[in-house]
């Protein structure tokens, strides 16, 4: 799954001694002008993620998360763009907001 799939959850996983409950989002895009539809689509998925959690759905899938901290995780290909990041930025607080976590990391490519 990557963030083409705006409705679908890309990775889960639960770490139990830690109680963190990790929602990865793969952007595999690069970033090129004009960079709206690429941070619409992002938009989408992180919505997508915050519904997933907040209506319950994750701890259907996966009970083990149910008492665990929740953290989103932007896994990106490439590095972002300065409007990217500012986007991220404003993510990041209102995904915090609602009581969660949220990371931000480009992959190593070397």
């Amino acid at each position: 799954m990557t963030i083409l799939d705006s409705n679908v959850v890309d990775v889960v996983g639960v770490d139990p001694k830690r109680k963190v409950a990790y929602l990865a989002i793969s952007d595999h895009l690069q970033w090129s002008e004009p960079l709206d539809e690429h941070l619409w689509l992002l938009q989408e998925k992180i919505n997508a993620y915050l519904r997933f959690i907040e209506g319950g759905d994750l701890y259907k899938a996966y009970p083990s998360a149910r008492d665990c901290k929740c953290t989103i995780e932007l896994v990106a290909k490439y590095s972002l763009p300065q409007k990217a990041l500012g986007f991220v930025e404003q993510a990041a607080l209102v995904i915090r907001e609602a009581g969660f976590d949220f990371v931000c990391r480009v992959q190593d490519n070397s």
